[in-house]
């Protein structure tokens, strides 16, 4: 909206006097509604003050004759920034000193609100409002900026090249007609009335009353829903465990997708790619997710080729936004209240691409800390391949069926 505003401003600059520039501000804000003349005044450069005096004559009988007048160019009370050559001086030593950490700075350890540094500029000596503040910092070229979350810290010598065997790992799987699958356990989440982010319609004044603190209900607690996302087919299977978030939960919830969804789209393979972080109750180095994958491949009768993605790099997970993003997206604003209300918002998730996603509830125990001996270790059939056998390996069966 400021843009609109600043845009129609400049076009008429030039055929604008001082009295018709406050009328087409106070006009500009009436229009805008709630909020209106503080968008103005950044948008313009005109002050709050001499849009409240436009607002005024717009509701009085136009002036005509020797009434109608117009101070002459450059007439007026001056801007503070212009009586106060200092203000802009010190006040982006404030904001700046904050982030270059100068010990100096009295804001170096609270919050840079706009009261705040007008509070330490009247502390200097100025006259300025936090009205004030907030105008200058804006024609600084200042706005209000969040964190960005842009440091991945070190990054492995060999990110890249595992990246692209993966991606070589997939295509070939893809191009032979073998299902390729990436897995990870979304954000536990506490079953019960409690605030969850977002927003939904509802009639106005009335929204979904929720707890003020989140400590957990015992009788309710909390659940890990493990997903499954087929590449080839954009299908989802999630798993949503009421008990710890182990490797044989994470092991248990792929044998249930390939029972409930892969064994029917894909019928009988060599091979299952499965993609997963390098962390977590899939990650590299635990012995039990790989214990429990030999067991599902006796089972299965094939192999399992497991590619971790390098470290720090869990955000590129395909599961994470082709599946856990919609989840969050459906659930948006709507307490978790039961399991039946978490399984039926999973499964009723979709996009515009047909993603489709089916969901149930685990309620089998678990236990955590699960010691794996070397001799178990030893028993299973693991191939390391060539290239990072820590990171790319194959499960074969001990007896194929």
């Amino acid at each position: 909206m400021e843009d609109l505003i600043a845009l129609r401003f400049k076009t008429l600059t030039n055929v604008l006097d001082e009295r018709t520039r406050r009328l087409f501000a106070a006009a500009e804000a009436k229009a805008a509604g709630y909020g209106g003349v503080t968008a103005v005044a950044r948008a313009t450069g005109v002050s709050r003050r001499a849009i409240a005096v436009g607002q005024k004559e717009l509701t009085r009988p136009a002036p005509h004759g020797s009434e109608q007048r117009v101070r002459r160019q450059g007439g007026g009370r001056k801007r503070t920034i212009q009586n106060d050559p200092s203000l802009a001086k010190d006040l982006e030593w404030l904001v700046e000193g904050t982030t270059r950490g100068d010990p100096e700075s009295p804001l170096l350890w609270t919050c840079k609100s706009v009261r705040r540094l007008a509070d330490e500029l009247q502390a200097k000596g100025h006259r300025v409002s936090h009205q004030l503040v907030a105008e200058l910092l804006a024609g600084m070229g200042y706005s209000l900026q969040a964190n960005a979350k842009k440091k991945e810290g070190q990054g492995h010598a060999d990110r890249d090249a595992q990246f692209v065997y993966l991606n070589q790992q997939v295509r070939r799987c893809l191009r032979t007609r073998q299902p390729v699958i990436s897995v990870d356990t979304k954000k536990k989440e506490l079953v019960g009335d409690f605030k969850n982010a977002g927003r939904e319609w509802r009639p106005k004044g009335s929204p979904v009353p929720v707890r003020v603190h989140d400590f957990l209900i015992p009788d309710l607690g909390r659940v890990s829903p493990y997903g499954i996302y087929d590449l080839r087919r954009n299908a989802g299977w999630v798993s949503v465990g009421t008990d710890h978030d182990t490797s044989a939960f994470a092991v248990a919830s792929i044998r249930r997708w390939w029972y409930s969804m892969g064994q029917h789209a894909y019928g009988k393979i060599r091979r299952l790619l499965i993609t997963a972080d390098g962390g977590g109750s899939n990650g590299a180095r635990v012995r039990l997710w790989k214990v429990e994958l030999q067991k599902f491949a006796d089972e299965a009768g094939f192999d399992i080729q497991v590619c971790h993605l390098p470290p720090g790099t869990s955000k590129w997970n395909k599961i994470e936004h082709r599946l856990f993003s919609f989840i969050s997206q459906n659930w948006r604003g709507k307490p978790l209240t039961s399991h039946e209300v978490i399984v039926n918002l999973i499964a009723s998730t979709t996009n515009r691409k047909g993603l489709t996603v089916q969901c149930e509830l685990d309620e089998a125990k678990y236990p955590a800390g699960q010691k794996i001996s070397k001799a178990e270790m030893a028993s299973v059939k693991l191939e390391r391949h060539a290239f990072h056998g820590d990171w790319n390996y194959t499960i074969h069966p001990r007896q194929m069926n």
